[in-house]
């Protein structure tokens, strides 16, 4: 379906999953309501992996997405081999073979024939005494391994996948890659892009990242939330892609949601990082210079990123077992809710902690009170005059014993502590295990990837990369800057007046991302939005340190904060443990601007 612009073939990629767990809607919207050459899925996730691995354990047969075989493909099947669709999805988890033979039976049993292909290699737990041997440590804060791992798994790149649709696959089934690897995959194989061809690696990349959150750059989490309509319906992402690396973001005709220069370059900003180098196996990206442009309703045409040859490693994702964790949830109402709900938490955590120590049991490892309501997200900007809070209480331990003294212990607060104590959420609370993140990098040399089609095993050969040090990148580029000149009328107003952003996590770091509303803006934004300001509204998560990275092709800047999540993800007991609402606590901080800017 693929068709030719002018002298340009454009190849039409729909991006159906954020997640293992988005919305069924999307699919069946891309295929059915779409003119589509290729349907991608970004389905895993470090924690999705350890929940996979505990899976496989179980059942050798297990640790895949199921969803996508006997929810999404057995209704699409019919539709996608009639339309010729080709789909590309990490849905194999940490077992891609058993995800392929669960849809050879589906396609079977409709009488359907597909060639499959799957990717593997990622899985690399048999590497792990070695590596052990090798003394390898955490990347990020050297720590020593521990001593088991639930899943082990390197993030792989585009060529596998491409190597797969060159032998005519109708389906590519992987375990972990990295997310934008299904669509710069498909890129690679229809263009025929060689692995030195930088830029254009670079611009799949972008397209990759763009629509690997699927809805998020149709209008999902838009900070202006109000102007995106029928999120019931919301579109799902499609690039138009083009050989020289150029491509535009739409979403199928009729569908809700929105497609703005705003709306998309909130999802680059999401978990990049310092935006020289985003890394991935096959390039190394430069997002410095990216523009959008609206060429029509719900079309923005990208372009603007550089590339230049990946490192010659691949980062390892790996997961263990650190102990247990329980959380409960009260609701307290009436006057002083905040100060009685505090009280309970401290009271109940005092009184099970002698408890413990009386049982000889051992004690707490953490512990974290959240008043849900009394805005604790915002530190010493809250504004907690409200009458109803939700209390949350988070313990930590290496014994679920304790842990479960601690759930025997939280419900009596109902009886004999703050007055309009109500709402015990979801009964007595289980304890469930805490699964940590160990990332670290591993030579590609050491990761032989392989390709199975029809039965033949085939080794795939990439590019062992650059050994270049990480530190080698592009010069910074930096905003404009001016502050108000001496005398002029000031304009105090919060910052999302002038911006809009989005936020994310990578592993115990925050990545904030903040977009300029108008080039007018930006001067001031720059010369107020130092890493110290941003570094003092987040004070009560006590970053280790802040970065702030520019991106002046559109007008925003990236900030990261260091070690603000209690360890992110499954290993942390905040409720924003992913820094998902980071950018909106961000966006209320006040800012002086001259009056005349915003008036």
């Amino acid at each position: 379906m693929s068709e030719q612009a002018g002298n340009e073939r454009v190849v039409r990629i729909g991006g159906a999953s954020g997640f293992w767990g988005d919305t069924a809607m999307s699919a069946p919207q891309l295929v059915r309501g779409a003119d589509i050459d290729y349907l991608v899925f970004d389905y895993l996730a470090e924690v999705t992996m350890s929940i996979l691995a505990s899976q496989r354990l179980k059942d050798p047969a297990a640790g895949y997405a199921t969803d996508f075989v006997q929810i999404t493909m057995k209704a699409l099947l019919p539709d996608l081999v009639a339309k010729k669709i080709r789909v590309v999805a990490n849905a194999g988890g940490v077992n891609p073979l058993a995800c392929r033979d669960a849809l050879a039976r589906v396609a079977q049993s409709l009488g359907l024939t597909l060639r499959i292909g799957v990717v593997t290699g990622d899985e690399i737990s048999a590497a792990v005494p070695a590596l052990r041997e090798r003394d390898t440590r955490e990347m990020f804060s050297g720590e020593a391994m521990p001593p088991a791992f639930v899943s082990v798994n390197a993030y792989l790149g585009a060529i596998p996948i491409a190597r797969a649709l060159d032998q005519g696959c109708d389906v590519v089934i992987t375990g972990r890659c990295v997310d934008s690897a299904v669509t710069l995959g498909v890129l690679m194989h229809e263009f025929g892009w060689r692995d030195d061809e930088h830029d254009r690696l670079a611009q799949g990349t972008l397209a990759g990242h763009l629509i690997e959150c699927g809805a998020q750059c149709t209008g999902g989490l838009f900070t202006d939330w109000d102007q995106v309509p029928d999120w019931e319906n919301i579109g799902f992402p499609i690039v138009e892609a083009r050989a020289d690396g150029s491509f535009t973001i739409t979403k199928p005709e009729g569908t809700g949601g929105l497609v703005t220069p705003a709306t998309v370059s909130e999802q680059l900003v999401y978990e990049i990082g310092d935006p020289r180098a985003y890394q991935v196996p096959d390039v190394c990206c430069d997002f410095t210079q990216v523009r959008f442009e609206q060429t029509g309703e719900h079309r923005v045409r990208v372009s603007g990123a550089r590339g230049r040859a990946p490192t010659s490693t691949y980062k390892v994702s790996a997961t263990f077992a650190d102990g247990y964790r329980n959380m409960a949830v009260l609701v307290i109402g009436g006057q002083d809710a905040p100060a009685k709900a505090r009280r309970t938490g401290e009271a109940i955590l005092t009184r099970t902690s002698r408890m413990l120590a009386a049982l000889g049991l051992p004690a707490y490892s953490e512990t974290r009170i959240e008043l849900l309501g009394a805005e604790d997200m915002f530190g010493a900007s809250a504004r907690p005059d409200t009458r109803e809070v939700v209390l949350k209480i988070a313990v930590r331990c290496p014994s679920k014993a304790s842990l479960d003294l601690f759930a025997r212990e939280f419900a009596p607060a109902g009886t004999s502590m703050a007055p309009g104590t109500t709402g015990l959420m979801g009964g007595r609370p289980s304890p469930t295990p805490v699964i940590r993140l160990f990332s670290f990098l591993v030579d590609k040399r050491e990761v032989p990837i392989a390709l199975e089609v029809d039965g033949t095993r085939t080794l795939i050969e990439v590019p062992h990369g650059s050994a270049a040090a990480p530190t080698d990148l592009p010069p910074a580029r930096a905003l404009p800057t001016a502050a108000p000149a001496p005398g002029v009328a000031l304009r105090t107003v919060p910052l999302i007046r002038l911006a809009h952003g989005r936020s994310g996590d990578k592993g115990n770091k925050a990545n904030i991302g903040v977009i300029a509303r108008r080039p007018a803006y930006v001067p001031v934004l720059s010369a107020w939005l130092t890493p110290e300001r941003v570094a003092a509204h987040f004070a009560h998560n006590q970053p280790s340190s802040v970065e702030r990275f520019d991106l002046p092709g559109f007008d925003a800047m990236n900030f990261l904060l260091h070690d603000v999540l209690g360890g992110g993800g499954m290993a942390s007991l905040r409720t924003d443990s992913l820094a998902k609402a980071f950018a909106q606590v961000l966006l209320t901080l006040p800012v002086d601007v001259p009056a005349d800017l915003v008036d």
